[in-house]
């Protein structure tokens, strides 16, 4: 008989994939024997790749948003023949909840979400009003419970990402930059919406009080393909001469994870790469508007959380409903340069 696994089938998000890795903190340390696989799609897979608890990622075939039952079928023989015991199916959707199912996979824990009865087994219920997303993972290595709240919840492992000095290495000499010099590194976008976003131009302001404390500084800006034009701003606002790499688009999630562990400290907004670096424990400015910083907050050694905490906030809306988007707008730039300059001194 084949060693028993544990199968983890990975949120759809980078950020969620990120703060549901003290999940497997809490299975490794159940059971240290146990390997544990994770199912994730290509674009949240190089995430799990420098998460030390995890024995194999495998990417879904799956196309998002499509239910595509013979080909979940097919993939979930092939999942039956390695010997899993267990699976814990992070998303909400029964698309899902389907694949561990098909498989025979006789434990199978997760969430209610899209009334999975059957298909979840060991099933969870979340608490009114949402835990934060690091308990809300976590609490599935635990039996369910019927009394909820915050007396429950013991302390939880934070999540944890490691990248090793070649990858460092080989990302830098890749883009160009000069391992002597330091780093610091800018996420200026945001895939929820504009709402999340700071100002382009916050940011160059930023970037400027960065630079006229160590002028040797390269600033880095990373992001997606669609973040490119926000980082082209940021960028234009700089001085002539500064050493600037815009890398939106530029390189693999795989690239951007090691050249964060590289940086003296990272500035974003509400997204997967604030989580990254987090976990990376990198010193992290963590800005937020229309989200909660309570929900998914940074946890490096070295952390500061931003949010002017307005009346309309959190709205958790992808466009500002009130049209003046004040909660990231009037967020300033002094405001952020006094919570960065303590961590770039400390560093």
């Amino acid at each position: 008989m084949s060693q028993p696994r544990t199968l983890i089938i990975s949120p759809n998000w980078i950020g969620d994939a990120v703060m549901a890795q003290p999940l497997l903190q809490l299975l490794r340390a159940a059971h240290p024997e146990r390997p544990i696989d994770v199912l994730a799609p290509p674009a949240v897979s190089p995430v799990w790749r420098q998460a030390a608890e995890v024995d194999e990622v495998l990417e879904t075939p799956f196309r998002h948003g499509a239910l595509q039952l013979k080909q979940r079928w097919q993939f979930a023989r092939l999942l039956r023949k390695r010997g899993y015991v267990d699976a814990y199916i992070l998303p909400n959707t029964i698309k899902y909840a389907l694949i561990p199912w098909l498989a025979g996979i006789k434990k199978r824990v997760g969430y209610k979400g899209e009334s999975r009865y059957g298909m979840i087994n060991v099933m969870h219920h979340d608490e009114v009003p949402p835990r934060p997303m690091v308990p809300f993972y976590a609490a599935l290595a635990k039996p369910p419970v019927t009394v909820q709240g915050p007396g429950l919840r013991a302390a939880l492992p934070r999540p944890r990402l490691v990248a090793s000095a070649e990858q460092m290495a080989a990302v830098c000499e890749r883009l160009g930059i000069d391992p002597a010099r330091p780093v610091v590194a800018l996420a200026p976008g945001a895939e929820f919406g504009a709402a999340k976003r700071w100002p382009a131009q916050h940011f160059a302001s930023l970037a400027k009080a960065v630079l006229a404390r160590e002028p040797a500084t390269q600033i880095a800006l990373l992001g997606s393909p669609k973040d490119h034009t926000a980082c082209a701003e940021v960028a234009a606002g700089l001085p002539d001469g500064t050493a600037v790499f815009n890398l939106a688009g530029a390189t693999s999630l795989a690239e951007a994870i090691a050249l964060i562990a590289r940086a003296a400290a990272v500035v974003a907004n509400d997204s997967g790469l604030l989580h990254i670096a987090s976990a990376l424990n990198r010193p992290v400015l963590a800005l937020y508007g229309p989200t909660d910083p309570d929900h998914a907050p940074p946890f490096s050694d070295l952390a500061a959380s931003i949010s002017l905490r307005l009346d309309c906030s959190p709205c958790k809306q992808r466009e500002c409903p009130l049209g003046h988007h004040d909660c990231m707008v009037k967020l300033t730039p002094d405001l952020a340069w006094q919570r960065l300059q303590p961590m770039l001194a400390a560093g």
